[in-house]
């Protein structure tokens, strides 16, 4: 039995989640044990200055320098705060906190599945030109060295490089955790994200190959327009629709959601990945200035972004797997989110839409556990990613080993 801590802070920015698990097994035999949960949330400043630079805010390297360490700090000060009155961890997962994520150049068509379609240029050698030239990049700011100094604990970070590095998205990770904790031997099912940017993972009924068939990739907007819709909506005085009332209030415009459905990313097969990159705050003043002609209610224009995050976690179900699963589980902060669950449970029907809490596994926590998990998997010598999801050409260790 190991005790672990796993930190995690996504794409909503709200703050850090951190778990205290024990784990057993190996691969997928794992046992896991919460022991405590909680989230940590980041200081106005920091939240700040982090939504600043992933919207695309010119900082000096002095200024990035000092993000980093903040971010560092935060987490490690999470990682203390969450044993209190528990065991000693022996080991920390941080994901560290996303500021850029760039998928990989797509093979066919030649753009990003982020929606970047901007140009980058580097000298590499003739060789290595066109390998080079199609790779993602993704950035987790919070030292994984800094987290095991503070804290004394070694510390695996920095997951998502190696494989990007071999050419895959670095994104999703979580699948083959799905895979080990919630597969099912009869059921086809897709555990369904819904943080800032939503990703899924589809599991066929743990049975023969299944684990070739195990698909997963960001679905689109999660939380990411909702929070940024409240926030220019009630002038920063709120930063998100708590259990989605506001939401709940409107009516959606159905003209609106099929209008930006036609988005190029909910198009673009799998494997794909995204971030605020594209569903940020210039997306969401596209969205805006879109319901400007409909004349639309505050009430309405949450509903109508609501209803985009609902449409096109089912579009994306419909479009690329290859069969519906017998039941949909939601993880992350969206699950808290009543109207919105409420209207996954309607397009989806008859399908059952629960909580991961219905299958033995916190929602609320289950990101961060799933970082406690890839550590753990790291220092065994276990691969993490499954090649099926990314994109990556084979399976990969993941993540850097920071001893205190």
């Amino acid at each position: 039995m190991t005790r672990v801590i796993g930190l995690m802070s996504g794409t909503s920015v709200d703050g850090i989640d951190a778990a205290l698990v024990d784990i057993s097994g190996t691969d997928f035999d794992l046992k896991v044990e919460l022991i405590a949960g909680a989230t940590y949330p980041y200081s106005k400043e920091l939240r700040e200055r982090i939504l600043a630079v992933c919207s695309g805010q010119a900082i000096s390297m002095q200024e990035f320098a000092e993000l980093d360490d903040a971010i560092a700090q935060a987490f490690a000060q999470a990682a203390q705060n969450i044993q209190n009155g528990h065991e000693t961890a022996s080991l920390i997962g941080s994901h560290g906190q996303t500021v850029y994520h760039r998928p990989p150049k797509n093979k066919d068509t030649g753009t990003r599945g982020g929606g970047d379609t901007g140009t980058f240029s580097f000298s590499v050698s003739p060789r290595l030109g066109a390998f080079a030239s199609s790779l993602g990049y993704s950035l987790q700011l919070g030292r994984g060295a800094v987290i095991a100094n503070l804290t004394g604990i070694t510390t695996v970070s920095n997951f998502r490089v190696a494989d990007i590095a071999v050419g895959g998205h670095g994104a999703p990770l979580v699948p083959r955790v799905d895979a080990a904790l919630l597969s099912h031997p009869q059921e086809a099912r897709c555990i369904q994200n819904i943080g800032g940017i939503g990703n899924v993972t589809y599991m066929p009924a743990h049975q023969d190959n299944w684990l070739e068939k195990i698909r997963g990739w960001d679905t689109g907007p999660g939380n990411s327009l909702l929070d940024l819709a409240v926030q220019y909506l009630t002038n920063n005085t709120k930063t998100y629709d708590e259990n989605g009332a506001w939401a709940a209030s409107g009516t959606p415009c159905h003209a609106l959601v099929e209008q930006w459905l036609e988005q190029d990313y909910f198009h673009l097969p799998p494997p794909k990945s995204t971030g605020r990159e594209l569903f940020g705050v210039t997306y969401l003043q596209q969205c805006v200035k879109d319901a400007e002609s409909y004349q639309i209610s505050p009430a309405d224009l949450l509903a109508t972004l609501t209803e985009l995050t609902a449409a096109s976690i089912v579009h994306s179900y419909r479009t690329f797997l290859p069969q519906m699963p017998q039941r949909v589980f939601l993880c992350g902060g969206g699950n808290r989110n009543l109207y919105l669950k409420y209207r996954l449970q309607e397009i989806l029907a008859p399908t059952p839409v629960l909580t991961t809490d219905e299958a033995g596994l916190s929602a609320d926590f289950k990101e961060a556990i799933a970082f406690a998990v890839l550590a753990y998997w790291r220092k065994l010598g276990t691969p993490g990613n499954l090649p099926s999801v990314t994109g990556a050409p084979q399976e990969v260790l993941l993540g850097e080993v920071h001893e205190p």
